[in-house]
C-alpha cells in the first residue's frame, strides 16, 4: 500500500458551514450514528448528496434483515479490497462485537477466503469477492448465497458492498484518516 497524503478534506469549521451543511450535519448527529465522522466529513461538501447517502447507509447498517455480523463482513471485505483504513478501523471492532469470528476477520484482513465451517460467512465472502474481482456472480456462488441468505439477503449484501465501495472511494480521494488508535489493515 502506498503512503496516504494528509487529510485533503478535513472537517469544515462550524463558522464556515452553509445553512444546508449545518442542516445535514445536525441530521446525521441526531441519528443512530451520533456524530459526523469518516466519509461524512468530505461528503458534507455536498450536503444533499450526503443526506441521501447517509439515509441509505443508515438503512443498510440498522434496518436490514441480514445479520449484523454478515453486514460487517461485507464492509470489511470492501475495506480490504479498497485498502480503506477508516472503514477497516471503524468496522473491525464492530464485526467482532457482532459475533464475526476473530479468525474470519484476520483472514479478511489478509485478503484470503476465510477458513470456517460457517456457510453463511462463506456465501457472503464468495458473493462479494466475485463481484469485486470479476464484476459478475457465477451461478454456483449465487445459488449458495440465496440458499444461505435468501434473495432479500443477497440484495442487501450486494447493496451494502456497493454503498461501502462508494464511501471507500470518497475517503480514498479525500485521504480521510482512520480513527485514532483504530486497528489497521495488515
Amino acid at each position: 500500500m502506498t503512503s496516504q497524503p494528509s487529510d485533503r478534506m478535513p472537517p469544515i469549521p462550524a463558522d464556515r458551514l452553509t445553512a444546508e451543511q449545518e442542516t445535514a450535519r445536525a441530521a446525521i448527529v441526531a441519528g443512530p450514528r451520533g456524530e459526523l465522522v469518516g466519509p461524512f466529513v468530505p461528503l458534507l461538501r455536498c450536503p444533499e448528496l450526503m443526506t441521501r447517502a447517509q439515509l441509505l447507509g443508515e438503512h443498510l447498517r440498522f434496518g436490514v434483515t441480514l445479520e449484523k455480523r454478515l453486514t460487517e463482513l461485507v464492509i470489511l471485505s470492501v475495506a480490504r479490497a479498497w485498502d480503506q483504513q477508516f472503514e477497516w478501523g471503524y468496522h473491525q471492532p464492530l464485526a467482532l462485537e457482532h459475533g464475526l469470528a476473530a479468525a474470519v476477520v484476520d483472514d479478511v484482513g489478509r485478503g484470503v477466503r476465510p477458513v470456517t465451517d460457517d456457510r453463511a460467512v462463506l456465501a457472503v465472502w464468495d458473493l462479494v469477492e466475485a463481484l469485486q474481482r470479476t464484476r459478475t456472480v457465477p451461478d454456483a456462488v449465487y445459488a449458495a448465497a440465496v440458499g444461505e441468505l435468501g434473495e432479500e439477503g443477497v440484495v442487501e449484501a450486494v447493496a451494502t458492498a456497493g454503498y461501502y465501495t462508494t464511501l471507500a472511494m470518497v475517503m480514498n480521494t479525500a485521504a480521510t484518516p482512520p480513527p485514532p488508535d483504530a486497528p489497521r489493515l495488515p
